[in-house]
């Protein structure tokens, strides 16, 4: 009850694990959006309701990258089985990342377990979006990183994928759950807060299994030879060193709305972005050509 008392109050920043962290409220409005080497992001589950498409969109507005990892359960085509959810919002991101592709942004598009029939297609290239079953990212300071979704470490969706489906079921509910405890926030004039988030990692469980995914993730990479590896799948934003290796985890669009960024200096950081900044923008169809834009100083001067 403490916990929901403490949710209640006045905004807090509410991801404070190790790492570089950027909450989106410390951003200035009028900003140029942000010129970055790399952008990764996971579990974003198009077709459910729990889905921050709004907010995802308002971040890649406000983040440009040479490259775009999409690191699987970018699609819930377990959820569309039961139920068909699509609003507008959803098809704005497919029409935003095609564009990014299109304006020149690498596109690496790695199925997770919630997508996994776009496993299919690893090898292909659908028009300017690569899919890959991994990858292999090289920071700009030379070391290799495994690019992987990491259902393969959890031994629920290997052994048990009835558990791992009824266990998915539990979890819509919480978001549901999630979801009007946030409407309540709003009304009282807060920011999104995860409770969902806060009750999975305050379970001993829960918070045993995450070390051992981080664990099994990271003996993986290193017998591969990687120097650490970025996942995906328990939807916990994280950077840390583990045992000399590099472990990565750029979060979700459900719950913790964050992505993992590489800065053009080739430094790591979490983004956080709860906080929509340009809510009545429209998205762009993404075949559409950008509109003339006004000459900078800097542009007259060259």
């Amino acid at each position: 009850m403490n916990a929901v008392v403490d949710a209640l109050r006045p905004y807090r920043v509410p991801f404070t694990e190790a790492g570089n962290t950027t909450p989106a409220a410390t951003r200035s409005a009028s900003a140029d959006p942000r010129r970055l080497r790399t952008i990764f992001l996971s579990d974003i589950h198009l077709g459910t309701p729990g889905c921050k498409a709004a907010h995802l969109i308002d971040f890649l507005r406000h983040h440009h990258a040479d490259q775009l990892y999409l690191i699987g359960d970018v699609i819930d085509a377990w959820a569309l089985k039961r139920r068909f959810f699509w609003p507008q919002a959803h098809n704005d991101v497919v029409q935003k990342v095609l564009r990014c592709a299109r304006k020149g942004t690498r596109v690496i598009y790695v199925p997770g377990n919630h997508d996994e029939v776009g496993r299919q297609f690893s090898g292909l290239n659908f028009g300017d979006i690569a899919i890959r079953a991994e990858a292999e990212h090289r920071l700009l300071d030379g070391r290799r990183l495994w690019i992987v979704h990491g259902d393969f470490a959890d031994g629920v969706i290997q052994h048990a994928r009835w558990l791992a489906k009824l266990g998915d079921r539990l979890y819509d509910f919480i978001l549901w759950l999630n979801r009007h405890f946030n409407d309540l926030r709003a009304f009282l004039g807060r920011d999104y807060w995860s409770l969902s988030q806060y009750l999975k990692h305050k379970t001993k469980n829960a918070v045993s299994f995450i070390t051992n995914f981080e664990h099994v993730l990271l003996r993986e990479a290193r017998r591969r030879g990687y120097d650490g590896v970025v996942c995906g799948h328990i939807h916990k934003a994280e950077i840390r060193m583990m045992d000399g290796m590099l472990y990565c985890n750029d979060g979700d669009w459900v719950e913790s709305l964050t992505a993992l960024v590489e800065t053009c200096e080739g430094e790591l950081e979490i983004v956080e972005w709860n906080v929509i900044r340009a809510p009545a923008e429209p998205v762009p169809r993404w075949d559409h050509e950008d509109a003339e834009l006004p000459v900078t100083e800097t542009e007259l001067a060259a």
